[in-house]
């Protein structure tokens, strides 16, 4: 299969899914069709294969195109990959010797987080965010970070009603696409995610996300301790330490550094 200019089918995929990738909000066809010099119609007809497939998200209010949940998968699974963990594992390292807490990295997996890499402090009672768990993004500091730093669409393509916030028992946290929104508004506000006993009673964790050279989140780092170990105005000096670090892990992956 080529397209009209003779390009084949395949190629112009790509070119669409980089594009799209390397944009911070959904953007109309016609931008697309300009940008990637491709015809209208061949480009509105790759975008219905990959609408079909959940590689593009069509805003249908907007007319725009974003990219969908399969290619945010397909991103995230480089991060799952021994590059992140080897680039990740001394940064974590120093960032646990600075503040004598234990840290994680988590990455994101469709509507939940993959902890990859756990660092534990001295004296420091074990996690449920042990490596090669999954929990729902939206009851986890790494997850707020990371759906903070995403654009409104792909929030919204990942959590379309009420049927897509999973419950953890009876603990609080968003249970609607709205309560998310507050959420991850109060997150860019603050400069970092909180979760407070939403996982486990006592603990609370703060979280950075690790953006890409595109600016999408590619992690969080996220940082955990007993709530009552450390005052309200102490979480601050993690959160600098914590973004400091996943700063320096995005300047690593080639990426650059957002707030959250």
């Amino acid at each position: 299969m080529t397209v009209e200019t003779g390009v084949p089918a395949a190629s112009a995929t790509l070119r669409i899914l980089s594009y799209l990738a390397a944009q911070s909000r959904p953007v109309p066809a016609a931008t697309l069709a300009s940008h990637l010099s491709l015809p209208r119609s061949s480009v509105y007809k790759l975008l219905a294969v990959l609408v079909d497939a959940g590689f593009v998200l069509h805003v249908a209010e907007t007319r725009r195109y974003g990219l969908g949940i399969a290619a945010f998968e397909l991103g995230s699974g480089f991060a799952r990959q021994e590059p992140l963990a080897r680039l990740g594992h001394p940064v974590l390292a120093l960032l646990v010797d600075r503040i004598a807490e234990s840290a994680h990295l988590a990455v994101p997996h469709g509507r939940d987080v993959l902890y990859l890499i756990e660092e534990r402090a001295p004296r420091r009672p074990a996690l449920v965010s042990d490596v090669g768990v999954r929990l729902p993004a939206h009851l986890t500091a790494s997850g707020i970070a990371m759906l903070a730093s995403m654009p409104a669409a792909q929030v919204r393509a990942l959590f379309p009603d009420e049927r897509a916030f999973a419950r953890r028992g009876e603990v609080a946290g968003p249970r609607s696409y709205s309560q998310l929104r507050r959420v991850l508004t109060e997150t860019r506000t603050r400069g970092y995610a909180i979760e407070d006993e939403t996982i486990t009673p006592g603990i609370a964790s703060i979280a950075v996300s690790v953006v890409d050279h595109a600016g999408w989140p590619a992690a969080a780092i996220a940082v955990t301790f007993d709530r009552a170990s450390r005052d309200a105005a102490s979480w601050d000096e993690l959160a600098d330490e914590t973004r400091r670090h996943a700063r320096e892990l995005s300047r690593r992956i080639g990426g650059h550094s957002l707030p959250v």
